[in-house]
């Protein structure tokens, strides 16, 4: 994550999610396999910025726990540096916001549609279906006579 989380608000009192702050940092250590010292790192580093209490202590969330797990495995099994984890991290949270986007702007898109179907469809709605009278056009007699042109008129 990059450091600005927003602070967790539960909807209901007690009601726990995925992003509930309720692991302190030796839990945590212990849920990732991780050393609390290398969990404090990240901390500082902003790959992994757990919410605070009130008295600044740390408290992670079964998301972090996750975070924390993926950049062992990026850091230890494919041997990326830790600057290369928090970039990926950062283009995932992009890709993710991104992809979010996307889906609002197509639901917008969507009813835009609809929208645009019913009006139309209102508008045919209010086209007269009554018979229109057929009148008489006037014939005339006049003649139009066309000539080609030949070659030595030009």
């Amino acid at each position: 994550m990059d450091g600005r989380r927003r602070r967790f608000e539960p909807t209901q009192p007690y009601q726990l999610t995925d992003e509930s702050p309720v692991y302190v940092i030796s839990v945590a250590a212990q849920l990732s396999g991780l050393h609390p010292q290398t969990l404090r790192q990240y901390d500082r580093l902003g790959l992994v910025s757990p919410d605070r209490t009130a008295g600044r202590g740390r408290r992670y969330s079964a998301r972090d726990i996750e975070l924390l797990r993926q950049v062992q495995q990026l850091s230890q099994d494919e041997g990326i540096n830790l600057a290369g984890i928090k970039r990926i991290i950062e283009l995932e949270n992009q890709v993710a916001a991104l992809k979010t986007r996307i889906a609002e702007l197509q639901g917008v898109v969507e009813g835009a549609a609809t929208a645009m179907q019913q009006a139309e469809a209102a508008v045919h709605a209010s086209y007269r279906r009554d018979l229109v009278p057929y009148q008489d056009v006037q014939q005339t007699s006049a003649l139009v006579v066309w000539r080609p042109r030949r070659d030595q008129d030009r």
